[in-house]
């Protein structure tokens, strides 16, 4: 009510002066906060009050509350109060709000990064409640275009992460439906609305609350897992953000184990792209992979047609103009895989950008995807970063880049170029390392010499290294070719290190095959021992391939042999004792003999045996393609005595990476095969393997897509 004009009566002063009294008496005992937290937990501005908009309901009161998404201050005038018939703002604390980690509402997840001096945390508040509104009407609409706009419009793009962190957290609490809508928003978003740091900081600030989420969440760990990986797979977080994060978090947090479960259970699958693009069925409209797809399609078709204006067309019938920078990286990518095709490649993007097309926000963020993605590039296309130097200087001379706004291709400080001449004393000093240890066989010496090098280049050096081990190899005998996969196996090399190496001898095959006449069996073999020992995964077999120039090169013959020798029928005991099995310590044992030792190893634990000891004769046994048998007796024997003692021993060979997902699954389904034979030494046996089958999903040893359930129990003929 406003009386500043002089129009108000004497009677209504009174009035009104007689509220503000009664008021100030009620203030007293209804005000009773902390100097850390001014406001009460049952006021309406509290977060965490019934009435907060943090609660995700269809009744939310800020429904309603979205006349404008304008970058000016939308709050209602005097904050909410003062209008006729109110009170104004007397049972209101001020502006000022503080969280209190004793407040029995306190919430860590919900802190953010202290604010620039001078700004109150009003700003954030405000963009809280709106962020949460179009998070709500986008799960309605599926429409990405508009929210697009609204959290442009929103503005403050230094709180983005907050709407990473709100999107993924209410999309885990909602149906697959909504968790793929919120995977599809994020791809869409990512360089052009949300800033790549930004993505990764609400990632990180999701694993960091792990440990409230579960509360209200009980599978946080496996939905969060996968929201993380299918980010990796969708390319908008960097493979690093697990390692960065799990150096940053207790090693008893939940957070860990997402981690965890996120990069042993979902990204070291076998084709693990394809799993998590699929994991929950698609949205029911355009997905960013949709988008994707008919992207790589149109630059195939352009560059096999030459028909500038079809392509021109087909990006504009997208419809998806925030996304263009999509196009920019694809264009980029295929460029540099297609010298040839360079030049048809970037005219098709000075077109667009001439036309209209693609504006030059677009542009620049997509050579700025570029630069951030150019060392995992250099793994499949060692000279990458020169290449996409080339491609700037170019586009920047033509007047379609502004080469001022994007960042430098230097790398990144604390690393280093592997300098010609450094590189050719490492290969001198492995060399002489490699050889001694053939003579003697002392894998330990090895390790200490590669962790004697200079660990700024540690991913070239072990490439390097690779090569040259398996170079010399091929010139030995059996025994040392033998020698150098026990080696391989036994580095722990980053599987990226492993692979650099091996493209390395494909690009160099020809060469070799002077010296070498039978280079293709060699190499094969050698690549199918290296996934055959899990030191590479069949994914990685399709990345070696892309550096093949020709159907005809011996690179592409090495590739088919290779798959050819993997495809065979018992490929991996074959494989494994291709060379005599064992390195030179011991001779290849048959499957039996493993058997055999395996079921006395098991014995021993369970008998009183110590678990670190039973790991290390696990993995001297040296084949890891069986260890599905170390599950299927393990958890047989647990059936049969009712002792889940070695349950702990399964336990702890898979969190140490011992036995992996893909083992686990199979041993499992070697007991369901044999479970109507078991059944009659074990009445129960379908119901305890029922049981076990649902806590290996929950521990993360399977993946709860699995296909063991009641069900099949009930009618399996097997």
């Amino acid at each position: 009510m406003d009386f500043g004009n002089g129009s108000a009566s004497n009677e209504r002063r009174k009035v009104h002066k007689s509220a503000l009294d009664s008021a100030d008496r009620l203030s007293v005992p209804l005000l009773k906060t902390s100097p850390k937290s001014p406001m009460s937990p049952k006021s309406p501005m509290s977060p965490k009050s019934p009435r907060s908009p943090r609660l995700h309901g269809k009744h939310s009161p800020f429904k309603h509350d979205r006349s404008s998404h304008s970058p000016k201050d939308g709050r209602p005038k005097k904050g909410g109060y003062g209008g006729k018939g109110t009170w104004g703002g007397l049972l209101d604390t001020d502006g000022t709000y503080f969280l209190d980690p004793n407040d029995p509402n306190y919430d860590s997840s919900e802190e953010c990064e202290p604010l620039d001096a001078g700004k109150s945390t009003g700003d954030f508040e405000e963009y809280k409640k709106k962020a949460i509104i179009i998070v709500e009407e986008y799960f309605v609409t599926d429409d990405v275009a508009s929210t697009s706009n609204e959290l442009r419009e929103l503005g403050n793009p230094r709180y983005s992460f907050y709407f990473v962190k709100k999107l993924v957290s209410m999309a885990m609490d909602r149906h697959d439906k909504e968790k793929e809508m919120a995977a599809a928003l994020l791809s869409s978003l990512y360089a052009d609305v949300v800033d790549p740091p930004q993505v990764y900081k609400g990632f990180s600030k999701l694993v960091k609350s792990a440990d409230d989420l579960i509360v209200d969440i009980p599978d946080t760990v496996d939905v969060l897992a996968l929201f993380i990986a299918r980010a990796v797979v969708d390319d908008i977080l960097p493979p690093a953000f697990l390692t960065k994060e799990m150096a940053s978090l207790p090693k008893d947090s939940k957070g860990v184990e997402v981690l965890k479960r996120c990069e042993k259970g979902y990204l070291a699958a076998p084709l693990h792209a394809d799993l998590i693009e699929r994991r929950w069925g698609g949205s029911m409209n355009k997905t960013a992979e949709n988008v994707k797809a008919r992207i790589i399609n149109l630059l195939m078709e352009y560059v096999n047609s030459s028909d500038m204006k079809e392509a021109c067309r087909c990006i504009n019938d997208l419809k998806v103009p925030f996304f263009h920078h999509e196009i920019v990286k694809r264009v980029l990518i295929m460029a540099m895989e297609r010298q040839q095709a360079e030049g048809q490649l970037l005219d098709l993007l000075k077109e667009a950008v001439e036309e209209g097309l693609i504006n030059s926000s677009q542009i620049s963020k997509g050579f700025g995807r570029m630069i951030d993605t150019v060392d995992d590039l250099s793994l499949d296309i060692p000279n990458a970063r020169g290449i996409l130097q080339s491609l700037i200087s170019k586009a920047a001379s033509e007047g379609w880049l502004c080469a001022s706004s994007l960042k430098s291709l230097k790398l990144e400080p604390g690393k280093q170029a592997l300098d010609v001449g450094s590189a050719k004393i490492f290969k001198m000093k492995a060399q002489s390392t490699i050889q001694e240890y053939f003579l003697s066989g002392d894998i330990s010496e090895v390790s200490s010499f590669l962790e004697s090098e200079d660990k700024t280049c540690s991913a070239e050096l072990n490439a390097l290294f690779v090569k040259k081990l398996i170079t010399l190899a091929m010139d030995r005998k059996s025994r040392e070719k033998e020698m150098a996969s026990v080696l391989l196996s036994s580095l722990y090399f980053p599987a990226e290190d492993v692979v650099n190496g091996f493209t390395m001898l494909i690009e160099s095959a020809d060469d070799t095959a002077l010296d070498n006449p039978v280079v293709v069996e060699d190499l094969a073999m050698f690549l199918a021992r290296a996934e055959v020992d899990e030191v590479l995964a069949p994914q990685h077999l399709e990345e070696i391939g892309t550096q093949c120039v020709g159907p005809d090169s011996i690179g592409s013959k090495v590739l088919q042999m290779a798959r050819s020798l993997l495809k065979a029928r018992l490929s991996g005991e074959r494989i494994l004792r291709c060379w005599g099995g064992g390195g030179s310590s011991r001779p290849g044992w048959a499957v039996e003999d493993v058997k055999d030792k395996i079921g006395k190893l098991l014995e021993e634990f369970e008998s009183g045996g110590d678990i670190r000891e039973a790991c290390c004769c696990i993995k001297e046994l040296g084949m890891p393609f069986f260890h599905h048998e170390i599950v299927k007796k393990a958890l047989v024997t647990i059936m049969e005595k009712k002792n889940e003692k070695l349950w702990s021993l399964l336990e702890e060979c898979f969190g140490s990476g011992l036995i992996t997902m893909n083992q686990m699954t199979e041993g499992f389904g070697r007991v369901f095969e044999s479970l109507d034979d078991l059944a009659l030494d074990v009445p129960d046996a379908k119901k305890q393997f029922t049981n076990y089958v649902e806590r290996a999903k929950i521990a993360g040893w399977l993946d709860s897509s699995s296909y063991f359930g009641k069900s099949e129990h009930a009618t399996s003929t097997h």
